[in-house]
C-alpha cells in the first residue's frame, strides 16, 4: 500500500489511536473559537474598539480592567482573552501531536507546529495593531494571518475526519484549492477596505474609491469560481455525500456573502451586526471551501480508511 499525505497505510478504522480523537476533537474547537475570534475582531473595528484598551497585553494595566468596563472595553479585552486561549490550546496542540507522534500520522506534528508558528506570530501582530494605531498594513496582515490559522485547523480537522471515498471527485480538488485562494483574497482585500475606511472616505470625499472598486470587482472571481464547484459537484455522479454536502453549503454561503455585501455597501456600513456578519460568513465559506478540498485529494487516495 502506498501512503498518502493524509493518511497512512491501514485498513482498520479501529486502528486509531486515542490521541488522535482527543486531537481531533481540540482542533475543531479552536476552528470554532478562532471563528469567533476573527468576528469579535470585527466587531472591535466597526465599534472603534481597536484601541479601547491603550496598552498591551494588559488592558490598563490589568488582566480585567473593571473600572473601565465598558462595550468598547469590553470587546476589545475579550478579543485579547479568545486569542490567549487559543494561544494556549495551540501549545498544546503541538505538544501532544510531538508527544505522541508514534501513534500519529507523520505528517500532524509538523502541521501542528506551523498552526503553532501562525498564532505567535498573529499575537505578535495584535500587539503591533496597538502599539502601532491601528496601521492598516499591519491590521490587514493581522486578519489575513488569522484567516491562514483558520485554513490550517480546517485542513488539519478535515484530514483528522472518517471519510470513506468513492474516487468520483476527479479535478474537484482543484477547483475547490482555486476557489479557496480567490475567497482568501478577497477577504484580505476586504481587510484592506475595512482598515483603510476606504468605503467611508469614498462617500465622503471621494478619496481610496480605486481600493472599494477593486474589492466590488474583486467579488467577481471567487464568485465564478465558487459556483464552478458547486456546478461540478452536482454534475458528478456517485460523489460522496460530504463532499456534496459541502458544496451546497458553498452555495449558500456566497449567495448570503453577495447579498450581504450589497446591504452593507447600501447602508454605508452603518448597521455593525451586519458587516461583523458580512466577514464571518466569507470566513465560513473559505473555510468550507478548504474541507471541500482537503475531502477532494482524500477521495483521490488508494487507502480511504480513517488516518
Amino acid at each position: 500500500m502506498t501512503e498518502s499525505f493524509f493518511q497512512p497505510s491501514i485498513t482498520d478504522a479501529q486502528q486509531v489511536s486515542q490521541p488522535q480523537v482527543w486531537i481531533r476533537r481540540l482542533v475543531w474547537k479552536m476552528a470554532i473559537a478562532t471563528l469567533l475570534l476573527m468576528a469579535v475582531g470585527s466587531a472591535t473595528r466597526v465599534m472603534n474598539a481597536g484601541l479601547a484598551c491603550p496598552d498591551w497585553p494588559l488592558c490598563y494595566g490589568q488582566l480585567v480592567p473593571t473600572r473601565q468596563m465598558n462595550l468598547q472595553v469590553f470587546l476589545e479585552w475579550f478579543h485579547r482573552l479568545d486569542a490567549a486561549l487559543i494561544g494556549a490550546t495551540a501549545i498544546a496542540l503541538s505538544a501532544l501531536s510531538w508527544w505522541f507522534r508514534q501513534q500519529l500520522p507523520r505528517w500532524l506534528p509538523w502541521a501542528a507546529t506551523f498552526a503553532l508558528f501562525l498564532i505567535v506570530f498573529q499575537g505578535i501582530l495584535g500587539g503591533l495593531t496597538v502599539t502601532q494605531l491601528l496601521r492598516f498594513d499591519i491590521v490587514t496582515a493581522h486578519l489575513g494571518t488569522a484567516l491562514l490559522f483558520f485554513s490550517t485547523l480546517i485542513m488539519i480537522g478535515t484530514a483528522l475526519t472518517p471519510y470513506q471515498g468513492t474516487k468520483a471527485a476527479g479535478k474537484l480538488s482543484w477547483l475547490g484549492l482555486s476557489a479557496a485562494i480567490l475567497v482568501y483574497l478577497q477577504s484580505i482585500l476586504g481587510g484592506l477596505v475595512g482598515s483603510r475606511w476606504a468605503l467611508h472616505q469614498c462617500f465622503a470625499g471621494s478619496q481610496l474609491c480605486n481600493v472599494m472598486n477593486a474589492h466590488i470587482l474583486g467579488v467577481v472571481p471567487p464568485t465564478i469560481a465558487t459556483i464552478a464547484v458547486v456546478w461540478v459537484a452536482w454534475k458528478i455522479p456517485g460523489l460522496n455525500k460530504n463532499l456534496r454536502t459541502l458544496a451546497n453549503a458553498a452555495a449558500g454561503l456566497v449567495s448570503l456573502q453577495i447579498l450581504l455585501g450589497i446591504a452593507t455597501f447600501r447602508l454605508h456600513l452603518q448597521v455593525e451586526p451586519l458587516t461583523v456578519t458580512h466577514q464571518a460568513v466569507g470566513a465560513s465559506l473559505l473555510g468550507v471551501l478548504i474541507a471541500l478540498t482537503v475531502l477532494a485529494v482524500r477521495d483521490k487516495s488508494v487507502n480511504q480508511s480513517l488516518v
